[in-house]
Parts: C-alpha cells; sequence; structure tokens
C-alpha cells in the first residue's frame, strides 16, 4: 500500500543548506523575508522565544520543536518583546560558533538548534500547499534525537553523507508531520488522511495513478455518495478531487521525465490513453511540453554536477 504522506515527502527531494546554534542574551529581535522557500525546523534548547510566522505567532519553550514546510516572512523575539531599536538584521558570530542575538558578552538565556533544506523538486510549491503552514509539537524527544542527527550528519564527511542526510530528512519531516496534533486543523493532506473515508481514496489515487479514475469512482472508494464525496474532499483538501489527481499524476510524471522516461510510458503510468494527450495536459499544467521539459531538467542538472577530482 502506497502511503500518500510518505509519497508527497519523497517527492519534495530535501537537502540540507545548513544548521546552526541560535543563542539570545537580553532583549533582541530579528526579522526578514525569503525570496526561496526554505525548509526550516527548530529545536528550543533553553529559554523561550516568540516567533511570527507570515501571519501565525506563537511561543516556542525549551523541548519545543518547530516545522516550517515554508514561510515569506518570519520574526523571532526574545521573550520579553524587544523596543524597535533592538531589532537586527542578523546575529552575531561569536567565537565557539554560536550565532547570538541581542548582548553578545551576557550569559545566554535562549538557546536553539535551527536547520535549513532546501526542496529540489520543480514542484515544491505544489506540494507544500499540501502541508500545513507551521507544525509546532512540544517536548517530544524522538523529533529532538531525529534532529540532532540531521545537523551531525550535515557537519560531518562521512562517506555517503548526502544519501543519509536526504533520508534523515525524509524521516524527520514524515515524523514531524504525523505527530502533530494541530496539522489537521487547516486544509491539506493530513487533513484529507485524518478522514477515513477521504483517506481510501486518497491512498488509491496514490496506488494507481495510471487509473481512469471520477469523482464517481473515488466516491465510491471513499463509500459516499458522489455530491457528499466531492464537498466533504474539497473542504478537506482545499481543492477538488480531479485538481487534485491532476496535480498528482502531473507531479509523477515531472519525476519520471527528470529520471529521463520515455514520454508514451510516462504518460501510461500517469493514466493518459496516449501521448498526444499527455502531451495537452502537461503542456496546460507545466507552461511546456515533456519533451522541452525534460530536455530542460537533463541539461540544467549537467550544469550543476560536480566534477570530482582524481584522487592522487
Amino acid at each position: 500500500m502506497v502511503d500518500p504522506l510518505t509519497s508527497v515527502v519523497t517527492l519534495l527531494q530535501p537537502k540540507m543548506s545548513y544548521s546552526k546554534i541560535v543563542t539570545g542574551a537580553g532583549r533582541w529581535g530579528v526579522r526578514g523575508r525569503f525570496e526561496e522557500t526554505p525548509l526550516c525546523c527548530c529545536v528550543v534548547l533553553e529559554g523561550k522565544i516568540r516567533y511570527t510566522v507570515d501571519e501565525s505567532q506563537l511561543v516556542a519553550e525549551a523541548g519545543d520543536f518547530l516545522l516550517i514546510p515554508s514561510m515569506s516572512t518570519f520574526s523571532a523575539t526574545s521573550f520579553e518583546v524587544p523596543f524597535e531599536n533592538e531589532w537586527q538584521s542578523e546575529p552575531a558570530l561569536l567565537e565557539n560558533g554560536e550565532h547570538r542575538h541581542g548582548s553578545v558578552s551576557a550569559d545566554a538565556d535562549v538557546r536553539s538548534l535551527v536547520g535549513f533544506c532546501q526542496l529540489t523538486s520543480p514542484d515544491s510549491t505544489l506540494l507544500l500547499t499540501l502541508l500545513p503552514k507551521l507544525v509546532h509539537i512540544r517536548g517530544d524527544l524522538r523529533l529532538s534525537a531525529l534532529v540532532q542527527l540531521v545537523i551531525d550528519e550535515a557537519r560531518s564527511q562521512r562517506p555517503a553523507r548526502e544519501v543519509v542526510l536526504e533520508r534523515l530528512l525524509e524521516v524527520l519531516l514524515i515524523e514531524a508531520l504525523r505527530s502533530s496534533n494541530n496539522a489537521v486543523t487547516s486544509p491539506g493532506l493530513l487533513r484529507g488522511l485524518a478522514d477515513i473515508r477521504l483517506a481510501r481514496a486518497i491512498r488509491r489515487i496514490h496506488e494507481s495513478p495510471e487509473e481512469p479514475w471520477t469523482v464517481a469512482l473515488l466516491a465510491k472508494e471513499s463509500a459516499l455518495s458522489r455530491s457528499t464525496f466531492f464537498e466533504r474532499f474539497s473542504a478537506a483538501l482545499g481543492v477538488t478531487p480531479m485538481d487534485y489527481l491532476l496535480s498528482w499524476r502531473m507531479a509523477l510524471a515531472r519525476n519520471f521525465l527528470e529520471r529521463k522516461k520515455a514520454i508514451t510510458e510516462v504518460a501510461a503510468l500517469v493514466g493518459y490513453s496516449s501521448s498526444s494527450t499527455f502531451t495537452v495536459a502537461f503542456t496546460r499544467h507545466t507552461g511546456m511540453p515533456p519533451g522541452q521539459y525534460s530536455k530542460l531538467r537533463q541539461n540544467t542538472a549537467a550544469e550543476n554536477t560536480v566534477k570530482v577530482p582524481a584522487m592522487s
């Protein structure tokens, strides 16, 4: 059985960018804007921090875990709200490698472990709409241990480092999402999977995207009437059943094309009876025909390939 959450996280292709220990002393505040969408995770080790992520506000304390799949604006402050002149654009780098907010001479009263990773899938924007905007989990030692493993591996130079990191990040994402009690409150994949009836249809879409699905057939899988299924699915996931099906098929199609599969084979794998109908749908959805997309992605991959010097 294909697990939809696992398949979405796998297609996100997370890659660790960097990690750091962030500390704070006294009153302080930092804010910024992300042009690109990094995935951020944070474990608060000591003290309390006020966070604002886009329009969501919360206070995180020691032992709390935050997962932010996407954000455009953020701010973090000491528990005591800073005055306007106490805001910083970036922290100071201390001799011990810590990144310090507020006073650089006083003992830290806040300490956190922060990691950022890039989502390398070309469909990351689409896939992120299926996940909650913010996950806040309190007192989960398992997640804290996973974050530490990710950061330790990111700083190491051990063999197969990139492969291990990729797998750890996937596990971390899945564990964080399934451990969250508040992740099902906003429309998205987790809310849909929390509904036993809808979960059957979602799993069938992920198991067999090549099937000629209709709203009626998916409603039958959920043991619901067509109208009830349509309304319930749309409310839970924030998109209609057929829009979800199309988006998932196109995400898979891009992945298959990047793996150099033939267009006719990709068409069959994602539920199209001919390469011509698939080409029309793919072009409408992505803005370019599959052949052009495949060539573009292969050229991009070749340009980004790092040449390893010969061992002397």
